[in-house]
């Protein structure tokens, strides 16, 4: 019991300095750099400062908003090493393999939207309708949110004892724990990958819809009820991108 509570006092504590960096970062004179519009304007011709800074600022956000969703896995993987010398270094590889494939995505999800600025660079059309470009992101997302595909994922991480159970062979311990942490976080990737998304509408760091998206993933994921509430999100976000196109296309005025 004395174990449990220090392995989630530490990760509250992590979880925690996350936030309280991210707040802090985003009321700095350096704030703007958060969102990823900005990101190109640092340190002109060089594109190792914009790299650097739009990594930290990822990995600070998934820290703080996707590690919270995965501690019932990492609380059911704790105690199958109680008993080994390196615990605390397989329960790391855990972590470091869920938080890399985030960062994976993150560095793709971060190449796609620089090729989408190009593209709407190259437009005038689009340059004088970036509105279309936020209505199709809360479109997409809202219609993933009914998909198989999304409930086949959620499914998945919303059972992490058998999740364990299917992964954790207890044979080459360090391979295999990173390897629990990288399906895990593909799992993970896949029913909240959409979601995430709107991050870049709204900006990487933008610490009120970290707090709300964060909210919604870790309920879908990790409470009794958490499935009920993939529909209604859903709805909300169907919405809010079918409102925008009303108003733009029908109601121009």
């Amino acid at each position: 019991m004395a174990d449990r509570r220090a392995f989630l006092g530490l990760m509250a504590l992590l979880i925690g300095l996350a936030w309280c960096a991210l707040w802090i970062w985003d009321r700095s004179p350096y704030g703007r750099y958060l969102g990823h519009g900005q990101l190109g304007d640092i340190g002109a011709g060089s594109l190792l400062l914009p790299i650097i800074l739009y990594l930290a600022g990822w990995t600070l956000m998934t820290v703080a908003m996707m590690l919270p969703t995965a501690l019932p896995l990492l609380d059911i993987f704790r105690p199958l090493t109680t008993q080994r010398r390196d615990r605390s270094q397989l329960l790391a590889l855990v972590i470091a393999g869920y938080l890399g494939v985030w960062l994976g995505f993150g560095i793709f999800a971060h190449g796609a939207d620089w090729l989408l600025h190009e593209i709407v660079e190259r437009s005038s059309w689009l340059e004088a309708n970036a509105w279309v470009i936020g209505a199709a992101t809360l479109l997409l997302a809202g219609a993933f949110q009914f998909s198989r595909f999304k409930y086949r994922c959620l499914d998945k991480c919303r059972a992490p004892l058998s999740f364990v159970t299917e992964y954790w062979r207890g044979r080459h311990e360090r391979r295999n724990a990173f390897l629990l942490g990288i399906r895990h976080g593909l799992f993970c990737v896949g029913c909240c990958w959409a979601l995430m998304l709107l991050m870049f509408a709204v900006g990487v760091g933008n610490v009120a819809w970290m707090l709300v998206l964060g909210a919604v993933m870790a309920a879908e994921k990790n409470l009794p009820w958490g499935r009920k509430l993939s529909a209604p999100m859903g709805l909300a976000l169907l919405r809010w991108g079918g409102m925008i196109l009303l108003n733009r296309l029908v109601l121009p005025g």
